[in-house]
């Protein structure tokens, strides 16, 4: 059977829309948290949230070896930037942060770009947005090609005890060859930490 029936064909899982977006068993990308060492870069990858859940997801690459990881991440409902800040700094205030470009969205109350408000609790955030610097700009399908090839290749890999990321993998779906984009938060934040690595 194809990879993306598998789970409903021997387990009854339900199977969404017209296949996953990512294919391809857990057992292949997840792995046993480790203490990740002094020399892997890290960065965390942001999803902010207005009309769903705020992410974050704190990654790590081995560039020796070409390998990368995702070690922890939270999501969070109705909160503020400054209670997120304590959550983003929390693996260390100096690990660099992407995110989104509609970070650039001004808030209603303040006036205040979003990305700034994170920037004044505290956040180290990149200066530009998450977008690579060719023609795939900050569109999702690259961002989403690259990561499953990478997964394919064990090259991408997440820590068993980061939950939320496999429940949201497990029902990330494509409905008429579209992305359904809900309950994509912490694999959204990935993706954009994945892209600015």
């Amino acid at each position: 059977y194809p990879e993306h029936e598998r789970a409903t064909r021997t387990s009854g899982q339900p199977m969404m829309g017209t296949g996953l977006v990512f294919p391809i068993a857990d057992e292949d990308i997840r792995c046993e948290p480790f203490e990740i060492p002094d020399f892997y870069y890290r960065i965390n990858g942001l999803d902010f949230g207005i009309d769903h859940p705020f992410a974050c997801a704190h990654c790590a690459w081995d560039k020796d070896n070409d390998v990368f990881y995702i070690y922890d991440g939270f999501r969070s409902r109705g909160q503020t930037p400054v209670y997120h800040a304590e959550g983003i700094k929390r693996r260390g205030a100096w690990i660099p942060n992407a995110w989104p470009h509609d970070g650039l969205i001004r808030d209603k109350g303040s006036g205040e770009v979003l990305k700034n408000q994170y920037r004044a609790a505290g956040v180290y955030m990149l200066k530009e947005h998450a977008a690579y610097l060719d023609e795939r700009g900050n569109h999702l399908e690259p961002g989403l090609i690259e990561m499953f090839e990478w997964m394919l290749t064990g090259r991408f890999k997440v820590f068993s005890n980061v939950s939320e990321w496999f429940e949201e993998k497990r029902l990330y779906h494509r409905k008429d060859a579209k992305v359904v984009s809900l309950n994509d938060d912490i694999i959204s934040a990935s993706r954009y930490a994945f892209i600015m690595r």
